[in-house]
């Protein structure tokens, strides 16, 4: 008996939910992601020097091509550095109603997403742990494995990385854990 995606509607509005919280929980309460960020001693002189800068990504130094990086003036500029990505974004107090929202719809969009994969291939006579085992890997996919190439190309730290990745392994349980339990039999 197969499993249509609108039979697990609670399954998904629960687990995206319940990330949101315990996303809240992770940052707001245990607060191990205080880390993934570090202060500049000169925040003065540098936040002078990037005033009026449109918000976007910068590259230090900048090359608009792969063949410029080829070329001695270019070498030296990241050999003496320093070489960083700068994200520049509007000025004023982050609005927290919009990025909450944001958030909240990433996770339920997110398990609708699992949601539909576990519909297509999974049964309405699953067990719980094959239901668990399938939906966990499917969503540590979703929330954590695209956080590694922002360490392997944008020189995020490692350990930022691994704090995102036990993220994703609580995300992944709390989904899990939800459609697994509301698994229709």
């Amino acid at each position: 008996m197969s499993v249509s995606v609108s039979e697990l509607w609670l399954a998904i509005l629960l687990a995206g939910l319940l990330c949101w919280v315990a996303s809240a929980l992770i940052h707001m309460l245990i607060k191990y992601h205080n880390a993934d960020y570090k202060g500049l001693a000169n925040e003065d002189a540098v936040s002078s020097a990037l005033a009026n800068k449109s918000p976007a990504l910068y590259s230090l130094p900048y090359c608009s091509d792969m063949k410029a990086m080829g070329e001695q003036p270019m070498q030296k500029k990241f050999n003496d550095g320093p070489v960083a990505m700068i994200t520049i974004m509007p000025n004023g107090m982050p609005h927290m109603g919009k990025l909450l929202t944001q958030q909240v719809l990433f996770f339920i969009i997110g398990s609708f997403l699992i949601g539909y994969l576990a519909s297509i291939s999974l049964i309405g006579t699953t067990d719980f742990i094959m239901v668990f085992r399938q939906v966990f890997i499917a969503s540590f996919l979703t929330y954590g494995w695209a956080q590694i190439p922002f360490s392997i190309w944008l020189g995020h730290p490692w350990s930022n990385c691994i704090r995102y990745l036990i993220d994703a392994l609580i995300y992944a349980a709390v989904t899990a854990c939800t459609f697994a339990f509301l698994w229709p039999n």
